[in-house]
């Protein structure tokens, strides 16, 4: 079974990569070049998971995230971040906010399949449980 991935991210570059690498992996690869057009998508097509770049225009990835997690359609949706910010702050932030996964940017293509794998195979509570303890790894080294 072929999964339905959703990129959504501003740079053209970044989606062609993230295309062209996913359906040599078999995945159905739906694109958004902003928030407003991911939210729009996510809500016509329902993806499997969602790969969500943070720094957009018209609405950014946390705003998104947010509303994903808000609407009880698409809660369970799992949103991988894609960013190049790589403070604990915003990681910290990513995870609180229930993001399943956090790609930093540049990213190896290659790493991506295998991260999309995972979190498609990691059923809603063992993803919540691991969500949690990461939030509370990464609480501790920022507060050591």
């Amino acid at each position: 079974m072929s999964h339905k991935v959703l990129v959504v991210d501003d740079e053209p570059d970044v989606l062609l990569l993230c295309r062209v690498n996913l359906e040599f992996e078999g995945y159905e690869v739906l694109e958004a070049a902003d928030g407003e057009e991911g939210l729009q998508l996510l809500r016509e097509e329902r993806p499997d998971v969602v790969l969500l770049d943070v720094m957009m225009p018209r609405k950014d990835g946390w705003q998104v995230l947010e509303e994903i997690k808000a609407d009880e359609e698409l809660k369970d949706t799992p949103v991988v971040m894609l960013t190049a910010k790589v403070q604990d702050q915003d990681q910290i932030r990513g995870w609180s906010h229930g993001a399943a996964e956090y790609i930093t940017k540049p990213f190896s293509p290659l790493s991506l399949s295998q991260v999309l794998q995972d979190v498609l195979a990691t059923d809603p509570e063992e993803e919540e449980r691991r969500r949690a303890l990461v939030l509370e790894k990464l609480q501790l080294l920022q507060n050591s």
